[in-house]
């Protein structure tokens, strides 16, 4: 059993006891935004259930463009991609099968590698893309994935009931799944390998000998390092993660109910955190109140300076699902961040499709931008800072940053403030995270500028700084005037500007809200920082006619 410290139990205490609101942060105050928080989501392939929902393979890319633009403006940067769904797999593998659901034909390839495509999609939108890799369910014994897996492998296959299963057991079943990871990171540049059912099945003979649980944890053990080898010695900047059973074990005060991750399921993935087979935990806290704080808590304190970004059971706001109400998730979501730990949201469909109004509560929760958290123990130099930096026009560039490291190549981010220099410590001084270009569009008046670049581990260089405006000075790109971080005044619409509506936006693009077009817009909800003004026309026609910057 493992013990909290006293003060956290206090203050789970106080936690618990108000269950009818909201914990103490509130949307706003400078210190709610971390510069580093991992926000995440599930995209599910098994089934369509959140893509593909069509065979069309243009309608595909286009739903997923969609998704993608949709989870980049509520501030997520990392996507869990289900890769390996039943053993079947979404690109073309010299193991195994298609999955189905891309042309309505099990084993028939597409036209087109939805993996490379969906990577791709992530990255121009500053996001990671991890290969979600289901390992041990192999699915229903008539279906292609596990009929072509008792055929070529007989001996690594398990059936129960009508489920087949990879044998945790057997030794080739390590070497199989390895494969499988290696096969995936040699070929395409995820950023992640994040195994799903790397657990004993629940439906699997329950231990008789003393001694078996033990066994068995060892055996998933031996196969979590299996991967980790083939992984690390391919590309050591992909990062390790696993999504254990969300109750790591029973606390003092708090018990598991029988189902947790070490005792049941035989996953002993605080120590992979411990031991560096584990970059990164998504624990599935699909749970509330006295089932959640706690071993929240406890994933926290043995999380060993790795990343640990709970998932949370959204779906439990579909009325078919259960019966949650959306306090219960942002109440959580608060306590995650207080403790420092990332969220993410299982699963997409029910975020985009903003059940109950998750998905506008999770944009306002995270619009100030965040940086995944940087990979520390891998102990990398960071990259040099860029050695130039120039304005020209509406166009920041910037040259000279090289990596100290194995990373293969280098990304960037802009800060913006009307103070000098920049204070890169402050994510709303943000402007632009991960982007692989060397240039971005900018004001070219108003603010002041910072660069730097980071590795494949997320190691930040030092920032180049480019001063426009005295730190006294309070300009204004032209045509929007000064703010007192209330409301700004907006220019003449006149005879030719067909606006009924205006976009504010940040400089990355993304939506943080539509107005009516009147002459004066409120801004006091949004955070310090430098964003675009654009106007919304009766055709859906827009065009930017200014920039604004808040500094409260």
């Amino acid at each position: 059993m493992r013990f909290l410290p006293l003060f956290l139990a206090i203050w789970l205490s106080a936690v618990l006891s108000s269950q009818a609101q909201t914990t103490s942060l509130s949307i706003g105050t400078e210190a709610q935004w971390p510069k580093h928080e991992v926000r995440a989501v599930w995209l599910t392939v098994v089934q369509g259930l959140d893509w593909p929902r069509t065979t069309n393979e243009e309608a595909q890319r286009r739903d997923m463009r969609q998704i993608l633009d949709k989870l980049q403006q509520a501030g997520i940067n990392t996507v869990l991609l289900q890769a390996r769904v039943r053993a079947t797999t979404i690109y073309p593998s010299e193991l195994e099968p298609w999955e189905g659901g891309f042309t309505g034909t099990p084993g028939k390839a597409p036209k087109y590698d939805p993996l490379q495509f969906c990577i791709d999609e992530c990255h121009k939108r500053g996001m990671e893309c991890h290969a979600w890799v289901v390992t041990i369910p192999i699915g229903k014994t008539n279906r292609i994935g596990a009929q072509q897996m008792r055929k070529k492998h007989p001996q690594m296959v398990k059936r129960i009931g009508d489920e087949s299963y990879m044998d945790p057991t057997n030794p080739q079943t390590a070497t199989y799944l390895a494969n499988i990871c290696r096969e995936i990171v040699k070929n395409y540049d995820v950023d992640g390998i994040h195994l799903d059912y790397i657990r004993y099945p629940e439906t699997w003979a329950k231990p008789k000998k003393a001694g078996e649980n033990a066994a068995r944890r060892r055996q998933i053990t031996g196969i979590v390092k299996a991967i980790n080898k083939a992984v690390k010695e391919q590309k050591p900047w992909v990062k390790m993660s696993c999504s254990p059973v969300g109750k790591y074990a029973d606390l003092t005060r708090y018990r598991a109910g029988g189902w947790n991750a070490r005792d049941a399921v035989a996953q002993e993935a605080q120590l992979w955190l411990r031991d560096g087979l584990m970059d990164e935990l998504f624990p599935m806290m699909y749970f509330k109140d006295d089932n959640f704080y706690p071993f929240a808590i406890d994933w926290q304190e043995q999380s060993h300076g790795r990343i640990v970004c709970p998932g949370l059971g959204i779906y439990f706001l579909d009325p078919r699902e259960g019966k949650w109400t959306l306090d219960i998730v942002e109440r959580e979501m608060n306590v995650l961040r207080q403790l420092g730990l990332g969220h993410c949201y299982f699963r997409s469909k029910f975020f985009t499709d903003n059940v109950k109004g998750v998905y506008d509560m999770g944009a306002r929760f995270d619009q100030v931008p965040a940086l995944v958290p940087p990979m520390t123990w891998m102990d990398k130099p960071a990259p040099t800072a860029p050695q130039t930096v120039q304005i020209n026009g509406d166009t920041l560039s910037w040259s000279g940053a090289q990596t100290r490291n194995d990373s293969p190549d280098l990304h960037y981010n802009v800060y913006a403030s009307t103070d000098f220099p920049v204070d890169i410590t402050k994510a709303t001084n943000l402007v632009a995270t991960r982007i692989a270009a060397t240039s971005l569009l900018v004001p070219a008046t108003g603010v002041n500028y910072a660069v730097t670049a980071t590795d494949r581990y997320g190691q930040e260089s030092h920032a180049i700084q480019l001063q426009l405006i005295a730190a006294t000075q309070y300009a204004m790109a032209p045509i929007i005037a000064k703010t007192d971080g209330r409301a700004i005044a907006l220019p003449d619409k006149g005879s030719t500007l067909d606006a009924d509506f205006v976009v504010v936006e940040t400089m990355s693009g993304r939506q943080m809200g539509v107005f009516p077009y009147t002459r004066t817009l409120n801004v006091s909800t949004l955070p310090d920082g430098l964003y675009q003004l654009r106007s919304l026309g009766r055709k859906g026609r827009n065009h930017r006619i200014g920039f604004f910057a808040i500094k409260r």
